[in-house]
């Protein structure tokens, strides 16, 4: 499990197709303090499992399922990317729970500098997942938690504070660029157990029951 709490920008190596799926080398050294082989490393909120370990380097191998789901398929020697090591029992919880198990890809539509290091950043997101994003709700953009700050019919948008501008992929983004969605686990689990209540497969959970605690 990860927060979307970026700790460091490493730099793509290169990446190498296979006949199923592709290996992922990337330059790094922060997030190879403590990792081993095996270890879990977040790469644009992937979760991914490091290799070959040097002091300033870790591959990863990329399944189909993650070449297909996610945007690491398009990187290339020189890219930089988001990396975050799992939390510990001891960590601070800074931004939300996040999985490493990105949902889909999404256009990014627009970066609009609003002043002072502050940007507005607007996504385009398929249907499918429309009804995971909420107003004041959390999301996972290639690993970076952010608050989601409006929701339109084709996306939503969020502010990118100068602090996070700075020390993620997002100031290098340009419209038209695919990121990583991975949305809220806890509305994924919500959804479905109202979904089955609906459909006569389960007990316990309702709208009313949600929005009588405080949840709706």
């Amino acid at each position: 499990m990860f927060t979307g709490i970026i700790e460091e920008l490493g730099t793509v190596t290169f990446l190498e197709p296979r006949l199923a799926g592709a290996r992922l080398v990337i330059q790094c050294r922060t997030v190879l303090a403590d990792s081993g082989s095996g270890s879990s490393i977040a790469v644009n909120g992937v979760c991914l499992t490091a290799l070959d370990l040097t002091p300033d380097s870790f591959a990863a191998d990329l399944a189909p399922e993650t070449l297909t789901r996610t945007n690491l398929g398009d990187l290339s020697a020189g890219a930089r990317v988001n990396l975050e090591r799992p939390v510990t029992p001891a960590t601070r919880l800074s931004g939300h729970i996040v999985q490493g198990h990105v949902d889909t890809t999404a256009e990014l539509v627009a970066l609009d500098e609003l002043g002072d290091g502050n940007w507005w950043l607007r996504i385009r997101v398929p249907p499918a997942i429309d009804r995971y994003i909420v107003h004041k709700g959390s999301i996972a953009i290639d690993g970076i938690s952010l608050t989601v700050n409006k929701v339109a019919d084709e996306g939503f948008a969020v502010n990118v504070i100068p602090h996070t501008a700075m020390n993620t992929t997002l100031q290098e983004k340009r419209p038209g660029d695919e990121v990583n969605i991975e949305t809220d686990i806890i509305g994924k689990y919500l959804d479905r157990l109202i979904s089955m209540k609906e459909n006569g497969a389960g007990s316990g959970v309702t709208l009313d029951l949600l929005a009588k605690n405080g949840f709706l």
